[in-house]
């Protein structure tokens, strides 16, 4: 395979990353004004979190480059990003009900569907991670099975 095959799905990943990044470093410290620091320490730890998927899902890319997608490595890759995302999950769940005063006092319903959107969204990745993670490990097996019986 050649290595070029994947670089429309690197520049994806890093496209997702860079206004993640960005609103990390310019609007969140701008942001600590009115949000509070259970919040802020919240998206800060979502974003680190976040950020380790995205290296996680760069990593899962070179291996596939280097013909080595049917690998141990690959499948601690997709385990990893499954982490990642559950934990995302957890941390936007147990910041819904710290976003519920702030909502209520600016009269702002919509405030609350973006940590819902968050919590559907990664579900869906570790949902899908999970997913990818067994199919890759039963491929594994199986190829390990058939290199024994030649």
């Amino acid at each position: 395979m050649k290595q070029c095959s994947t670089i429309f799905l690197r520049i994806s990943v890093i496209l997702i990353g860079i206004p993640v990044l960005a609103l990390c470093i310019f609007w969140l410290p701008s942001a600590a004004d009115y949000l509070h620091y259970p919040i802020l320490i919240g998206v800060y730890a979502t974003a680190i979190t976040f950020f380790f998927a995205v290296y996680q899902a760069l990593k899962l890319l070179s291996y596939i480059d280097k013909n080595k997608a049917f690998s141990e490595l690959s499948v601690k890759a997709l385990k990893y990003i499954k982490y990642c995302a559950i934990t995302i999950s957890i941390i936007y769940a147990v910041l819904l009900p710290l976003v519920f005063p702030i909502a209520d006092a600016d009269d702002a319903p919509g405030l609350m569907g973006f940590p819902v959107i968050f919590i559907f969204a990664s579900s869906v990745v570790g949902v899908f991670a999970a997913v990818l993670q067994r199919l890759l490990q039963d491929a594994i097996d199986i190829k390990s099975e058939n290199d024994l019986t030649v």
